[in-house]
């Protein structure tokens, strides 16, 4: 089996378009959570998000090129960017046949399809884009990125929900690992803040409330957690065989070494209440690492700031672990982004990266009344200085399902 590196890093995200500013500002435990401007949000149950800033689609990829692609494209496509040139790919020098795009995202373009669907009914069917559908189905991540960089080998959009950016990490990692490719852009995105979608969490009572206080609103573990928080963006990891990488003298971040997967096929929307599924994937992703649960140092929660999510979770975290589950720091980074849907495993594997690497743990904000259900090491209110070696990366979605990602410090 080939080792799997990761040796490029994009972020587009509400806390930066950016690594570097995505990092330095979860080390700081600011909030990129605001009330969401972008339309009437009064009659709305919730009416905060983490909302990306300062994007301009139309100067980074034309108005011509911008205006073919949804929300969830542009981001997907700069963050890809990012990743690429942060990993010195030179696409002239690569077998292009042996570079896959694993990118997926869980609603794809709705805001696109809400658009078009007004159109329709307002002006009729000859008013409707043909782009409609190339704009809206979830695979135009990926094969945007693979047209930008020529990219011919395995293509793949998972849809596992919130677990999405994980789920493409770890096939991907497999992929290479199998000899069946040497390079594989991974990763999610997501643009889902739109009147529909956040009328339908709200109306599910999924989302917080604290509408007065949108920095405080995503308070994962915190005994006043209310619902999680939406939030968009994208993240994008270069995996590299660790003998691809190698060859050619590419700066490494770290090594994947191992993932898990699984379903907790118990309800379409709530997660298994004992964690029975998030347990059997962080159980498998340490059994293909092969490490003991006493070798991980450090954890990233999923934890979207939900009653039954952050506890469940907090119980397959114990179970796993043992006593040794109340000496690993567990960090949740939505507490500070918010919930990026699709994209938000893939944004919190490249946080983890960066502890690995700089040896700081981001915080969980807002933690301001422990919960006795929820009794770990949640980092809280303050980044923490840490030696790490290994870390785990959580994401678990709706209908149960569940990725997991073992990532080490990368020593040769």
């Amino acid at each position: 089996m080939e080792r799997v590196v990761i040796t490029g890093l994009g972020v587009v995200s509400p806390l930066g378009n950016s690594v570097s500013s995505y990092w330095e500002q979860l080390k700081a435990g600011v909030s990129g959570v605001v009330p969401i401007d972008a339309f009437d949000t009064s009659r709305h149950h919730s009416r905060v998000a983490g909302l990306v800033r300062d994007f301009q689609a139309d100067e980074r990829f034309g108005r011509k090129e911008a205006r073919r692609m949804d929300r969830f494209g542009q981001f997907a496509l700069a963050a890809a960017e990012q990743a690429w040139e942060d990993a010195g790919l030179d696409a002239a020098k690569l077998d292009l046949e042996r570079v896959g795009v694993y990118v997926g995202s869980g609603v794809g373009g709705i805001q696109t399809l809400s658009d078009q669907e007004s159109l329709l009914q307002k002006r009729g069917p000859e008013r409707v884009s043909p782009l409609l559908v190339p704009m809206m189905i979830t695979n135009m991540a990926a094969a945007l990125i693979s047209i930008r960089f020529g990219a011919r080998g395995p293509s793949m959009s998972p849809v596992t929900a919130c677990s999405i950016g994980n789920t493409a990490i770890g096939e991907g990692f497999r992929l290479i690992g199998c000899g069946h490719a040497d390079v594989v852009v991974a990763g999610g995105a997501e643009a889902a803040i739109t009147e529909i979608a956040l009328a339908s969490f709200g109306n599910a009572t999924a989302l917080s409330t604290r509408n007065d206080e949108p920095a405080r609103a995503s308070r994962p573990f915190d005994a006043g957690r209310d619902g999680f928080v939406m939030a968009e963006g994208a993240g994008i990891v270069m995996l590299e065989s660790l003998s691809h990488a190698l060859r050619r003298n590419a700066a490494i971040y770290a090594e994947v070494i191992g993932y898990g997967a699984s379903s907790d096929a118990h309800h379409v929307v709530a997660t298994h209440p004992e964690g029975a599924g998030a347990y059997q994937a962080m159980r498998l992703a340490l059994n293909e690492a092969g490490i003991r649960p006493d070798e991980v140092d450090v954890i990233s929660a999923h934890a979207t700031s939900t009653k039954i999510g952050d506890l469940s979770e907090t119980l397959a975290i114990k179970r796993l672990f043992g006593e040794h589950a109340y000496n690993i720091p567990v960090t949740a980074n939505k507490s500070m982004t918010g919930h990026m849907l699709g994209a938000a495993s893939a944004v919190e594997a490249i946080a983890l990266v960066k502890s690995l690497q700089e040896g700081v743990i981001p915080p969980t904000i807002n933690y301001e009344q422990r919960d006795p259900l929820c009794d770990l090491d949640y980092v809280p209110n303050a980044a923490r200085l840490a030696k790490l070696s290994i870390g785990l990366s959580n994401s678990f979605g709706f209908g149960g399902h569940n990725a997991v990602i073992a990532i080490k410090s990368y020593n040769g």
